[in-house]
């Protein structure tokens, strides 16, 4: 097979522990773009934190972000692709949250809001390197178009939640983890895959010509769609039980090595 598009998650694929992309991996992406292959970004991450990352690589294609509520193009800013969260659903989460004293995240115009200054929007922006602005009450905020909003809360906390917030909110939300402490809302079609197969559509290939990998479970929908689904070595359980080929880790090029193995046909 001769992969044409390749989708790329972020957080613990592209980039290894220490938060950077190694010049191996740097390597391997020029060399497949030099090819004439679409290399892309797929992450729950808002545009403007993305953004920074695809400059390190060198991206000029649009970019799958917020797990694909918004494909947006690196050059000129313009809007391919856009599913924001229900301003209904986002009413009741809101209402939910505060019911359980939630820590939750809106994101309106790509600017990060929190309802107050803690410890958990903290280390969320110091992650994502973007800033953010506290504003205690998010009725001003809620009926806004938010690309997606985000619960943070130690793992055996959100899964309480999750079964409940499935019952209530799941025939209008898609909701999924993207790490073990965020709970993530979008809209149904604000998923990776369906965000994957409109950048396919875009560049005129087919699903089985793309390439997904990942490493979490939001990375799901995309690993399922895509002609080949990579899990990364450091990958949940769940997606690698569903990957067609898992991966080298993060900390060792295992998206360098899906170039070289199936871009390139190297051992």
């Amino acid at each position: 097979m001769s992969y044409k598009l390749i989708a790329i998650d972020i957080d613990d694929t592209l980039l290894n522990d220490d938060i950077i992309v190694t010049e191996g991996t740097k390597k391997a992406l020029k060399r497949a773009i030099g090819a004439g292959v679409t290399v892309t970004l797929a992450t729950g991450r808002m545009f403007a934190s993305a953004q920074k990352i695809a400059d390190q690589i060198e991206l000029n294609v649009p970019i799958i972000t917020y797990q694909g509520a918004l494909v947006k193009t690196l050059l000129d800013g313009k809007v391919l692709y856009e599913r924001s969260v229900p301003a209904d659903a986002a009413r009741k989460l809101l209402a939910y949250s505060k019911e359980h004293n939630l820590h939750l995240q809106l994101y309106v115009d790509d600017v990060l809001y929190g309802t107050e200054d803690n410890a958990r929007i903290q280390a969320y922006s110091k992650l994502v390197n973007i800033p953010y602005v506290v504003e205690p009450n998010f009725e001003l905020l809620i009926d806004k178009p938010n690309h997606k909003m985000l619960i943070i809360d130690e793992p055996e906390v959100l899964d309480q939640h999750i079964v409940v917030l499935q019952n209530l909110l799941g025939d209008q939300l898609h909701i999924t983890k993207s790490k073990a402490h965020y709970l993530e809302f979008m809209h149904k079609e604000g998923t990776k895959g369906h965000a994957l197969q409109f950048m396919a559509e875009h560049i005129g290939c087919t699903m089985e010509e793309t390439i997904a990998i990942g490493d979490a479970w939001n990375d799901r929908e995309m690993v399922q769609a895509a002609g080949l689904g990579v899990a990364m070595g450091n990958a949940v359980p769940q997606l690698k039980e569903i990957a067609d080929y898992i991966t080298l880790s993060n900390n060792e090029d295992g998206v360098a090595h899906v170039i070289e193995k199936f871009v390139f046909q190297e051992k």
